[in-house]
């Protein structure tokens, strides 16, 4: 499987934010986006996942087969906001996305202890603090098998020992060759990555 962006460009309320963005990702890759605010980190990881349409050029994913023949069909994404609701449990959250993504792969519970929060899937998930939140919105990466992660600073509100825990999951999803796109300000430990910096002209 390989992912590849070829001249892609990205607008903002009509306004250009980049433009020229190039790279492919074989399976068992990552590739870490940087760069200022404004830059369109996150407008380029909208665009790669569907969400934004293209200015210019193009994303395609290869190799999918009949599993995961488009880019939406092979991509969990985790934006800024965690997509859970709120009057629900954890647990019924998770369930839902579980069913929704298909490829189930970890159990709810198996998951929630992976990213620390084990014996809380009962709770609703208003109740959770921020660093909680978080790490029940990683979660559901694990329920759910996407070869490609699209990762909008996913460390946010986390922790130290939670940053830790989400590299090691991030590396041992590439190692089983997957493909990450992480927008970040922070180092996320991911071993090998590669790096794109927007916002910086030559």
């Amino acid at each position: 499987m390989r992912l590849i962006a070829e001249n892609l460009g990205g607008e903002r309320g009509g306004e250009t934010v980049f433009s020229g963005v190039g790279f492919a990702l074989e399976k068992g890759q990552a590739l870490v986006v940087t760069g200022p605010n404004g830059a369109g980190k996150s407008t380029l990881l909208r665009v790669i996942a569907g969400l934004l349409p293209n200015a210019e050029g193009r994303v395609s994913i290869e190799g999918g087969g009949e599993d995961f023949p488009s880019i939406a069909s092979a991509c969990h994404y985790l934006g800024h906001q965690n997509a859970m609701k709120t009057a629900l449990s954890v647990a019924e959250n998770l369930r839902f996305w579980r069913e929704f993504s298909g490829e189930p792969v970890l159990d709810i519970e198996e998951a929630l202890e992976a990213v620390g929060l084990g014996g809380i899937g009962h709770l609703p998930f208003g109740y959770l603090s921020t660093g909680q939140r978080r790490r029940a919105a990683i979660a559901k990466l694990l329920v759910s098998h996407r070869p490609l992660w699209l990762l909008d600073e996913p460390t946010a509100g986390l922790d130290k020992a939670s940053e830790s825990r989400f590299a090691a999951l991030m590396m041992q999803h590439c190692r089983a060759g997957g493909i990450i796109v992480a927008a970040t300000h922070l180092p996320l430990g991911i071993d090998g990555a590669k790096e794109l910096r927007m916002g910086v002209t030559v």
